[in-house]
């Protein structure tokens, strides 16, 4: 820079924030319990850590329980209609691209009426972080089933047992295209609060399965895999670049068997940690075998299945935009409307 050339003005400093800046003044209604109170608790408090001005973020929301959401974080906020969060998201991101958007929405919601903007919204990779809670179950309708309900499970609107196979939403991800795919649960904070900064960080479509207890409705749906007394033995932390290992004492591991994943106890047979798979979260054949594993014949993999960067939806439309203005000059709306493809009808 020449001496001439005058200094730029230092970006103004951001204020401390504290978890108490992103509450709003609204009162909490779920139900005493409820595992939407860790995840909202989770969010507020990594949101000061971020180093994003709180007036950067939009909360968009569907219906259902959890899409109540947008009214207990402090910042801009929309509380949508049934399945259609996504789409508006996307029209956000696409208008004001500066915004970190998220999606907060329920298995009901974006993966029932919703699943289709949530397919499409993956694929395209607006730059959303999306944020799906699962409870296997339709909890402000009162316990109907839902997508991600087990087969055979009694309810409401299936007094004799479902019929139908449940999605699995991380396997439905990676056949999307999302280039940021987790897990987490509602009771794990450290680990939930780790993989929110990794979300907010990630630029494209970023999705997160979170397990999230309704206690009224479906309670302890995964407590085979999450209480404190069998997390340790049932569960499986994907680290990139290091061996699939668990268990308490650490001596538990997947390896394949021809095609096929196989959990083996390190030292039998000769059985060491370079034996087991290496998590690459850039490998999306491990990553979908990883989806499609769980109790009780496996540990539930929770943490970062795929992390890839590629251009963003809202990229790639500024430079499509860029490449027409340069070739056919400014748009032209008058000229556009009297181009000659119309019709009259009589």
């Amino acid at each position: 820079m020449s001496p001439t050339t005058p200094t730029p003005p230092a970006a103004p400093a951001l204020p401390a924030y504290t978890k108490k800046d992103f509450q709003s003044d609204q009162e909490i209604r779920w139900c005493p319990g409820c595992g939407d109170y860790a995840i909202l608790n989770a969010v507020q408090q990594v949101m000061p850590t971020l180093g994003i001005p709180r007036e950067k973020f939009v909360f968009v929301s569907g219906i259902g329980c959890s899409s109540r959401f947008p009214y207990y974080m402090n910042a801009y906020g929309f509380h949508t209609i049934h399945g259609r969060a996504l789409a508006v998201a996307t029209g956000i991101k696409l208008a004001k691209p500066d915004l970190q958007v998220w999606v907060v929405t329920g298995d009901g919601d974006g993966l029932s009426i919703g699943g289709n903007h949530m397919i499409h919204a993956l694929r395209r990779n607006v730059d959303l972080k999306i944020l799906l809670f699962n409870n296997r179950i339709y909890g402000l309708t009162k316990g109907q089933y839902s997508p991600t309900s087990e087969l055979g499970k009694i309810n409401k609107s299936a007094p004799f047992g479902t019929l139908e196979q449940p999605i699995n939403p991380i396997s439905l991800a990676l056949a999307s295209e999302a280039t940021f795919i987790g897990r987490s649960v509602d009771i794990y904070p450290r680990h939930l609060m780790e993989l929110l900064r990794r979300v907010s960080a990630h630029k494209g479509a970023a999705f997160v399965e979170i397990f999230q207890n309704c206690n009224v409705f479906n309670d302890k749906a995964f407590a085979a895999m999450t209480e404190k007394d069998v997390r340790d033995e049932r569960n499986i932390q994907l680290e990139h670049g290091k061996p699939l290992v668990f268990g308490k004492n650490r001596d538990r591991g997947i390896r394949l068997n021809g095609l096929k994943p196989q959990v083996v106890k390190l030292g039998e047979n000769g059985v060491t940690e370079k034996d087991l798979l290496i998590h690459d979260e850039h490998d999306v054949a491990l990553a979908y075998l990883l989806s499609r594993i769980g109790h009780p014949e496996f540990p539930l993999p929770i943490g970062v299945f795929r992390a890839e960067k590629l251009p963003t939806l809202e990229e790639r439309n500024r430079q499509q935009m860029d490449q027409v203005r340069a070739k056919l000059g400014e748009g032209d709306l008058e000229r556009l409307l009297n181009a000659g493809d119309a019709w009259d009808v009589k």
